[in-house]
């Protein structure tokens, strides 16, 4: 048994051009194949340090995402996390799968290779995954964002309820707007972006925020068109804004180069400007990665469905402190986060 102790247009093209070295212009979290194909990436294993002197057998964890392991979003949320988990674990990763058929032959050869636990980390690769998993009875698969292990006893689903956060940004970011116009640069309309913006949404408009205005860019990975959106929501007004997926690096460096300040979710997206990040809502998986392990160790090797919020510490806002934000607009958040963990709070009402 295992140890159970446990962020006009030249500053723009500079901006996206540091990201590229970062390697945060994968594609996309969801089947967005307007963006061209891409290649996936395999990772060499790295491994977590222990958290004990006892000598232990790694964990061994496969990742299969849709996206960059270090896009300061959806992809990089589940590495951070598995890489926090406090058992020591052999990670290895292969990313950059948004072509469907790519994941899945990642899939099954990791689950061939003897993983114990393969994540299969996107809503889109849930088919091959019914197709997969039955073939591997003792190898247990992760699957999110979903709230359906499709009937599977080797599978278990993932989700965030990203409203949550969103709702608390909303409120923050109304509480910081000068002119009440709030702008959003949203993906493809699906997932948890949709529940994310939509939570911040009810959270700006219920703070006083009188417009809240929405583009959705039809794309997970097209920076260049997330840079177009938010052009178009600052010159219509927008003093604050926000958005989703990987894409948004492209909506962050237009904000950057208004002095216009910006609130992430997924990972903490402060480092794409320490001056202008306000607030990031984090994903921090490894709260439900720690309950399947333990349930794996007991026997259990799927059939559940977990989701991470504020109550259970799967979300969290994490402020930054480069950011010279008000007492007053602080505690506005934090009465926001207290109201939605108390249940006074419906951030979906």
């Amino acid at each position: 048994m295992r140890n159970k102790n446990r962020s006009r247009r030249f500053k723009l093209l500079r901006f996206v051009a540091a990201v590229m070295a970062l390697g945060l212009l994968a594609s996309a979290c969801g089947d967005d194949s307007d963006d061209g194909e891409a290649t996936g990436t395999t990772a060499p294993a790295t491994t977590a340090p222990a958290t004990t002197a006892a000598a232990e057998t790694p964990l061994k964890i496969a990742l299969v995402a849709p996206s960059a392991s270090d896009d300061l979003a959806f992809t990089q949320s589940m590495v951070d996390a598995i890489n926090a988990l406090s058992d020591p674990v052999d990670l290895s990763i292969t990313d950059g799968t948004f072509v469907i058929e790519d994941a899945a032959a990642a899939i099954r050869g990791y689950a061939e290779a003897g993983n114990e636990i393969v994540v299969a980390h996107g809503t889109q690769f849930g088919a091959s995954l019914a197709e997969i998993a039955p073939d591997f009875p003792e190898v247990t698969f992760l699957w999110g964002t979903s709230t359906d292990t499709q009937g599977l006893a080797n599978v278990f689903a993932y989700s965030p309820d990203a409203a949550e956060g969103g709702y608390v940004n909303g409120v923050v970011a109304a509480a910081i707007s000068a002119s009440g116009s709030i702008g959003v640069v949203g993906p493809i309309e699906a997932g948890d972006a949709v529940t994310y913006i939509t939570g911040f949404n009810n959270g700006a408009l219920a703070n006083g925020a009188t417009d809240v205005s929405i583009t959705y860019t039809g794309s997970f990975g097209d920076v260049a068109l997330a840079a177009e959106a938010a052009t178009a929501l600052i010159i219509n007004g927008a003093d604050v804004l926000t958005g989703s997926a990987q894409m948004v690096v492209g909506a962050v460096g237009v904000a950057s180069d208004e002095g216009v300040p910006w609130f992430g979710t997924q990972a903490n997206q402060t480092s794409l400007d320490p001056s202008l990040v306000v607030a990031s809502q984090v994903y921090h998986w490894e709260v439900i990665l720690e309950e399947m392990i333990d349930q794996r160790e007991a026997g259990v090797l799927g059939g559940e469905a977990f989701e991470i919020n504020l109550a259970n510490g799967g979300l969290e806002i994490e402020f930054n402190d480069g950011f010279d934000l008000s007492a007053d607009a602080r505690a506005a958040g934090d009465a926001a986060i207290a109201g939605i963990i108390d249940g006074s709070i419906d951030p979906n009402g």
